[in-house]
């Protein structure tokens, strides 16, 4: 009877392709390819006959990573939505069990394997598995293990697991100490987190995986042991703070308040207060010393509020600590108060610590002590101020604290202490010979406040003695090696007060000794010469005044000798006045000599008011003409107004001609027109009409119509006034030529320079000067072109009439814009109205009176009242001044004006004016 067998599955038995892989297998099972070709094919196969066929492949091939990793991963994601207490997740445990059998060195597998134990939440059994992990894989894979299991100790809760686990890291990765310093720090196991800190910080070569710099890790590890002293058994704190404090000098301030802060939770107060105090007492910053100092003050504040709340306690601690400390409320105020009072002193103490020879502070310092009546410390602050301070890196001047440190025992009436203390003060090195001069002239001056004058000037001629033969070594020569005392007596302020001393308390002789010692040994200035001078004056020896004048001029140079020379020349002018003309004349002429240009004015003032009050007119009036040509261009306007006043007032306005013509050639461009103005405004007055024309037209060459109209405008009223239809067209077209001339020279300055940047400076200097020089000759030209086409037809002061019979045809008549013909037909208008509107006709110049300011001051009046006295005209002028207001003939005028003006410079005032 044949044996019964098992029936098959239907759907285990291959059908179709799979047949085909079965038959393959069947002659090759340790294929792994076909087992992943098999494996993908039957990919929508139910996961059974997956399984089935997993583990026949693993069955033939347990050493495949591939079909492991596979079978384990689709294995994890068919229970992911299950409950971990399923029995599918032991199931798969145990896969991973036989997996590492033959998997035991691939960290892959068994980091799915501790994850997978993690999400179940199996910690002993997780511990196993990353220790065995570790057993199994090299050394060099460890670090990947390590990263999981350090994550999976932090995650659970249970600390010492987590201690054990991180000593055990730190032996393979020392570096990583920073991360288990955090973790004991979040639970609180302050000791061995200072502790391991201390000891990475210890190690040179130890480097942050944080980014953090040494410092920040020793602040951090003062902290720690400063907030929780208590619970710091292993280490010395106060030696860590300290090393730190030498270590860290930017951050004292609140390493020393950390380092009080540590013994006062320890409770140990009185330690802190001298952890307070030697911080208060070292500090070099204000800052630092801020922080300490208001930490210190709440210190001592707090402790008065536990005191207070203590005694109002009804339930008191027989053993409480503060009674042990044996500290009353008083006793704490006092130690408030005493504090709050020092810190002004303790600041100073700060400041002179950052730099001892601040000689601010140190007076400072004294004043604090000065305030609390503290003579005692007031003595000690000045002794320790001038042997500290070095008078070559004082931040000040070092010899007002000797000199203070003087005057301070001297105002408690111990003159022989302060006499020592400025002798001991004149031997010291001194940065200047001023410092070492002021405590002389200091000890002088005490001496002369308690009446001693002998001894001020015994004082002052110690100070200022120095051999003949060292003088004369010294003089011309400066020897920075020699020291101050040896250079003391070139001090001029130090001779001064040995002067002022001599004149007020000795005799004229001393006196004029130590004047003539200062002038040997060239110690004096322009003042004390001046002084010296006066002294004498007074003492009516004025011929020796006048010698220390001569050496003063003599001795120094412009600008230091200005008042040398005024003060001579006054002196001597005063003295003499008019006895000794020819010596002031020499005098004058000396100083104009050594006077630069820009100076002279005022000397040329006093000459021309010294010639003026004793010499002749004719000198003042030639003093004028000198001074207006050699001063300043800028000043020379006003000085030749002056010389105008002058001559008018001495000769008549008359003689005032050649002085505008020749002030029209030596003012600055810019004040022509206001000469212009007032030389035209004369000759109007005195009727000469074609003068004053002439004059406007030089006049109104150089100023541009766009922008200074004052004297356009001027001449256009002028013209209304006196002129004729022929002379205003030629104002008309006189001053559309000068706007054309500035306007292209505007555009050709302009076109010039930017030309000329590409070519160089130099070559933009020549440039500029040729084409200035070529378009001064080209208004030249033009002008006296429109001089010589000028009409002459009219008479000085005529209008010329045009009749009413009907218009006159003007064969020269010039083509004119709108805006010309305008402005003609305004003049017209303007004619008409003067006329009545009669027509115009040809008016007569009414006759005037010449006012008696034409002849000066030599007018004479005759019986009946008639002024007879001929005055010709100035170079250059036509008009005869009489009774009768006629002018002369064009004829006259312009042969006059070649015969006296044919010679002058074209373009000039004087060529212009008939």
């Amino acid at each position: 009877m044949a044996e019964a067998t098992e029936e098959v599955p239907s759907s285990l038995i291959p059908e179709g392709e799979a047949v085909v892989y079965e038959e393959e297998l069947l002659a090759n099972p340790y294929s792994v390819k076909l087992w992943l070709r098999y494996l993908q094919v039957r990919a929508n196969a139910p996961f059974s006959q997956r399984k089935l066929l997993y583990e026949r492949a693993l069955k033939a091939l347990p050493g495949s990573y591939k079909l492991w990793n596979m079978y384990l991963a689709e294995r994890k994601d068919r229970i992911r939505h299950k409950c971990v207490t399923d029995p599918a997740f032991e199931a798969l445990n145990n896969t991973f069990e036989r997996a590492l059998v033959f998997m035991h060195k691939m960290p892959r597998i068994w980091l799915e394997y501790t994850k997978f134990l993690q999400l179940q939440r199996k910690v002993t059994k997780t511990r196993h598995a990353y220790d065995r992990a570790l057993r199994s894989l090299p050394i060099t894979q460890h670090d990947k293990i390590w990263k999981q299991y350090i994550a999976f100790a932090k995650q659970s809760n249970v600390p010492e697991m987590a201690y054990r686990i991180f000593r055990r890291y730190m032996k393979l990765n020392p570096d990583s100490v920073e991360e288990y310093v955090n973790y004991l720090a979040k639970h609180e196991q302050w000791n061995e987190a200072a502790t391991l800190l201390a000891q990475a910080l210890n190690k040179e070569s130890f480097v942050s995986k944080h980014g953090k710099s040494k410092h920040q890790l020793w602040l951090e590890l003062c902290d720690m042991c400063t907030k929780h002293a208590q619970n710091i058994t292993t280490l010395k704190v106060e030696p860590i703070v300290r090393g730190a404090l030498k270590r860290f000098t930017d951050d004292v301030g609140r390493l020393w308040t950390s380092l009080a802060d540590y013994f006062i939770r320890l409770g140990h107060f009185e330690k802190a207060r001298d952890i307070f105090e030697e911080g208060i007492n070292t500090v070099i910053t204000v800052r630092d010393f801020s922080m300490i100092f208001d930490a210190y003050t709440q210190f001592e504040e707090t402790m008065i509020s536990a005191k207070m709340q203590d005694d109002e306690s009804e339930n008191q601690q027989a053993e409480d600590d503060l009674d042990i400390e044996g500290d009353d409320l008083e006793l704490r105020l006092a130690r408030l108060q005493y504090l709050l009072d020092r810190r002004a002193e303790l600041l100073c103490s700060v400041r002179l610590r950052q730099n001892p020879h601040n000689v601010h502070e140190w007076h400072r310092r004294v004043k604090i002590f000065e305030e609390q009546d503290n003579p005692e410390k007031v003595i000690k602050a000045y002794a320790e101020a001038v042997q500290t301070v070095d008078p070559i890196k004082a931040d000040g001047k070092p010899h007002t604290l000797w000199v203070s440190f003087a005057k301070y025992y001297e105002d408690n009436d111990d003159l022989d202490s302060a006499r020592d203390i400025l002798e001991r003060a004149s031997k010291v090195e001194f940065r200047s010979v001023e410092d070492l001069a002021t405590v002389w002239c200091e000890w002088a001056e005490m001496e002369l406040r308690h009446d001693e004058f002998e001894k001020a000037i015994k004082v002052l001629h110690k100070a200022t003695y120095v051999s003949d033969r060292v003088a004369r070594a010294s003089l011309g020569k400066e020897n920075p090696n020699l020291s101050v005392q040896q250079r003391l007596w070139k001090s001029t302020k130090l001779w001064s007060m040995y002067a002022d001393l001599e004149e007020s308390l000795g005799t004229l002789e001393s006196t004029k000794a130590v004047y003539e010692r200062m002038i040997d040994l060239k110690v004096v200035n322009p003042q004390i010469l001046i002084n010296y001078a006066h002294m004498l004056e007074e003492g009516k020896y004025f011929e020796e005044s006048f010698k220390v004048y001569e050496k003063g001029v003599n001795s120094f140079e412009w600008p230091l000798s200005k008042e040398l020379w005024v003060a001579y020349l006054s002196k001597f002018v005063k003295r003499y006045e008019g006895k000794k003309m020819e010596r002031a004349r020499d005098l004058f002429e000396q100083a104009l000599s050594k006077i630069p240009e820009r100076e002279r004015r005022a000397i040329f003032l006093m000459y021309a008011k010294f010639e003026e009050d004793f010499g002749l007119v004719k000198n003042t009036m030639s003093v004028y003409e000198r001074a207006c040509k050699e001063i300043a261009p800028e000043e020379r306007y006003d000085l030749y107004i002056q010389y105008i006043n002058k001559a008018s007032e001495y000769f008549g306005i008359t003689k005032t001609r050649p002085i505008y013509e020749d002030a029209m050639q030596h003012v600055p461009d810019s004040r022509i027109k206001d000469v212009a103005v007032k030389y035209a405004e004369l000759e109007q007055t005195l009727g000469e009409i074609d003068r004053a024309r002439a004059i406007y037209q030089y006049g109104c060459q150089h100023c541009d119509p766009g922008k200074d109209e004052q004297l356009w405008k001027l001449w256009h009223a002028f013209e209304v006034r006196h002129g004729n239809e022929d002379t205003f067209r030629d104002m008309l077209r006189m001053k559309r030529s000068v706007q054309l001339q500035f306007s292209q020279a505007h555009v050709n300055a302009t076109d010039a320079a930017m030309a000329l940047m590409e070519q160089g400076p130099a070559a933009k200097r020549q440039r500029v000067s040729n084409d200035m020089e070529a378009l001064e000759r080209q208004m030249m030209q033009e002008t006296m072109q429109s001089m010589a086409d000028a009409p002459s037809e009219s008479t000085g002061g005529d209008i010329v009439a045009m009749s009413n019979e009907g218009p006159v045809n003007n064969n020269d008549e010039i083509a004119l814009d709108d805006d010309e013909e305008d402005e003609e037909e305004a003049t017209k208008v303007a004619l008409e109205k003067a006329d009545d509107g009669k027509g115009l006709k040809s008016l007569a110049i009414a006759e005037k009176s010449i006012p008696s300011a034409v002849y000066g001051g030599f007018v004479k009046v005759k019986a009946g009242g008639a002024i007879s006295l001929l005055v010709t005209c100035a170079a250059g002028g036509g008009g005869s001044a009489g009774s009768s207001g006629s002018v002369p003939q064009p004829e006259q005028v312009r042969r006059r004006r070649d015969e006296k003006g044919g010679g002058r410079r074209a373009g000039s005032v004087q060529g212009m004016i008939p």
